[in-house]
């Protein structure tokens, strides 16, 4: 089975505009509203390959029962520590071609919460094959709670994917407890070293073979149109992908960490598990709905990727 976190989770909602008019009134007409949240995106693609995935995290409040709801009616389980917060909405408006976005922080989380939390976790660890962490950690959580959460996975010697970006990121790195996989950008990267990530495949090698990233099994480089960069243990590979035309952007990274979880759940070759990340984080890009791909076109793309040892 493969659990799902998301420990500050959202009502996504999608406003598409031809164009975005400033100090004045913006009308949509074609509003899309969906269960969020990074690891809830992750989630409803595990679902569409048929994985055994169950959805887990914090919740509180009118828009925490609407999720479960949302959730209930796509018959995709769920086991969430309650909060008495109020779970959040995230907008992203869609306009020209470009995507501007409305995040609210979220709840702040007691102390309480946090150890009830961690105490409901420890018993789905023990469930799990594999686990997978996305998005960022609300108010009143400290920043190295994901480092705390990856150690009782380690001490049940149960794989971690992480997604997650920062000063969270940061402290797991520099701790002892290590997830499988981190799947950072080039500005993450830049951010965690304190200097300048291009996307030159020699400064990437140099880059990833830093002592901040010892332990760390998978390096996964995510570069949108451009494709991938990943490191796994010694060897490093360079993945090209096929131009496509974009809908909606918003959770195709989500989407690649569901094929990255997916393939090495299931024990996937190096090639294949960069493969199935790439083919589905473009399938969401191509649809509308946030965390929906359509798999009819799988493997016409997946035959178009190409994977090079570098």
């Amino acid at each position: 089975m493969i659990v799902t976190i998301t420990m500050n989770p959202s009502i996504d909602i999608s406003y598409p505009l031809d164009t975005f008019k400033l100090d004045t009134v913006n009308r949509v007409t074609n509003v899309k509203k969906t269960a969020g949240g990074k690891g809830l995106n992750v989630t409803r693609v595990l679902k569409q390959l048929d994985d055994e995935v169950i959805a887990s995290g914090l919740l509180g409040g009118f828009l925490g029962e609407s999720i479960k709801k949302d959730l209930d009616e796509a018959n995709i389980a769920h086991s969430f520590s309650q909060i008495s917060g109020e779970t959040r909405n995230c907008i992203a408006v869609l306009h020209e071609g470009m995507q501007t976005e409305i995040l609210e922080s979220g709840p702040v989380i007691s102390v309480t919460e946090a150890e009830d939390f961690l105490n409901h976790f420890t018993k789905l660890v023990e469930k799990a094959r594999i686990l997978s962490f996305s998005g960022s950690l609300p108010a009143g959580l400290p920043k190295d709670f994901y480092a705390q959460m990856i150690a009782i996975c380690n001490k049940n010697n149960k794989p971690v994917i992480l997604d997650c970006s920062g000063e969270s990121l940061k402290l797991v790195l520099e701790s002892k407890a290590k997830p499988l996989l981190i799947k950072p950008n080039t500005e993450e990267l830049a951010d965690l070293l304190g200097k300048d990530v291009s996307e030159d495949i020699h400064i990437l090698k140099e880059t990833l073979n830093d002592s901040l990233f010892a332990g760390i099994e998978w390096i996964v480089v995510s570069m949108g149109a451009k494709g991938a960069f990943a490191k796994h243990q010694d060897k490093f590979y360079h993945v090209e992908i096929p131009k496509i035309d974009v809908i909606n952007p918003v959770g195709s990274g989500d989407s690649t960490v569901a094929g990255l979880t997916s393939a090495i759940n299931n024990g996937d070759s190096d090639s294949d598990v960069l493969k199935k990340a790439n083919v589905l984080g473009m399938l969401n890009a191509q649809e509308a709905v946030t965390g929906h791909v359509n798999l009819d076109n799988y493997q016409k793309l997946f035959a178009q990727i190409k994977v090079s040892l570098v």
